[in-house]
């Protein structure tokens, strides 16, 4: 994931609907060309971003060229309009045979019946990162070129000045520690010690800020079962990550009133970011060799970072998925992968990608995020109430930053998550 805000709540407002109505069918792949190929349609989320269309562009090109029996042709939509886009050709059967999605909302668009599985060759897919890969009821769906990492940034020189231990992978920052490390930036001059990112919205809430529950021991639902999100988001121990999210506010540690982006950090008014690898390659031409790229701190469980970007997929109705697979097996080429990696900068979803890579090779700048990929990532829960979990949350933690009461804003979350499940039947998961 990208810090650019996305909303699943189209989907999970319709998907009912199509459900019941048996929608989301694809009507493409059936054209041809004056040459006789076969059309593969082909949306993207990618219209805002001209490094990531670029590749894609490349790939298709090059795909188009190396045989005569398809012809790919791409479409790009802005981001913030790509999930209704989506929806809305699910409702009309007019879904392309190849479409990318943000990994977490996959299992509410394979519930739904916009997908089918992806079938492409395992050699693939075994090679990807666990976070690169979409499962949904035992099957994989959807596959990714890279995945995004989190991270804290740093000035090592301003840890150093104020006595501070510079964490390390096998060593972070206990949540005592963490603390005392704010008092002192605190105490040092710094209004603010860390931009935490709080000023945006969207799936960057959950995406963001559920690790830091899940390291408390807490989590979004119960994913033993994925029928309740009792006990998980609104237990002791999630009760414990809400105290102390609040307190990150009330004691002035982190502030909701930031702008978007890493610039505070850059421009030195904040001692720390909690960030994304997105916005690394700035932050080290800006700050240089002084650039700590820290992990999060244990806060009981170990660290956690959110894993699952964007990813693709088939749809159900593609009426030449085999020609859609092929398209795929050809793209999930290691060159490809790198380029992606090193023109948008996200971790590439191979190792040997990695190692071609300019910034994510074994001695790579960026090569922190690599490892805090491996090590910590945890996806969001792989559920079709998840388009409702996502949206619940971040309404249930913005409440608690701005000051309510910490037990009741869970226990109003659970009730929703819960009464969607109960309506939809459990999403098929059985007790």
């Amino acid at each position: 994931m990208k810090r650019t805000s996305v909303s699943f709540l189209a989907a999970a407002g319709l998907v009912g609907v199509l459900a019941l109505t048996g929608c989301g069918q694809a009507g493409t792949g059936d054209s041809t060309t004056a040459d006789g190929r076969t059309k593969l349609t082909m949306w993207t989320h990618s219209a805002g971003n001209p490094a990531e269309l670029a590749v894609y562009q490349q790939i298709i090109s090059d795909f188009n060229a190396s045989q005569d029996k398809y012809d790919v042709v791409e479409e790009s939509f802005p981001q913030g309009a790509y999930n209704d886009a989506v929806v809305a050709a699910a409702a009309s059967g007019d879904l392309p045979c190849l479409l990318d999605l943000d990994g977490p909302i996959m299992p509410n668009w394979a519930w739904a019946g916009y997908l089918q599985p992806l079938g492409i060759d395992t050699k693939i897919t075994d090679a990807l990162l666990p976070t690169a890969v979409g499962k949904w009821d035992g099957q994989i769906y959807s596959a990714g070129y890279w995945d995004a990492a989190l991270s804290i940034f740093a000035r090592k020189s301003v840890l150093e000045k104020n006595g501070i231990r510079i964490p390390t992978v096998d060593k972070p920052w206990t949540k005592d520690e963490f603390g005392a490390v704010l008092a002192t930036l605190k105490a040092a001059g710094y209004d603010t010690p860390i931009d935490i990112g709080a000023e945006d919205k969207g799936e960057w809430w959950p995406y963001a800020y559920s690790p830091f529950l899940q390291s408390f021991g807490g989590d979004l639902i119960d994913r033993s079962t994925m029928l309740t999100a009792d006990g998980a988001l609104n237990g002791s121990d999630a009760v414990a990550w809400g105290t102390w999210f609040q307190n990150l506010f009330k004691d002035g540690y982190a502030n909701a009133n930031g702008t978007v982006g890493n610039q505070e950090f850059v421009d030195n008014k904040v001692a720390l970011s909690y960030t994304g690898v997105w916005n690394a390659l700035a932050s080290v031409d800006a700050v240089g060799d002084d650039l700590a790229i820290l992990p999060p701190p244990d806060l009981g469980t170990g660290p956690k970072i959110g894993g699952g970007s964007w990813q693709w997929a088939i749809s159900k109705g593609c009426n030449d998925a085999d020609g859609a697979r092929k398209y795929l097996e050809f793209s999930f080429q290691d060159k490809y992968i790198t380029q992606f990696a090193d023109q948008q900068i996200v971790i590439p979803a191979t190792d040997s990608a990695a190692q071609a890579s300019k910034y994510f090779n074994d001695k790579g700048v960026l090569r922190p995020f690599v490892e805090l990929s491996q090590k910590f990532a945890v996806l969001r829960p792989e559920t079709p109430a998840y388009a409702v979990i996502s949206t619940t949350f971040e309404t249930a933690a913005k409440d608690i930053m701005n000051g309510a009461d910490v037990k009741s804003s869970l226990d109003q979350a659970v009730s929703e998550i819960d009464a969607n499940i109960s309506s939809n039947d459990g999403y098929g998961f059985k007790k």
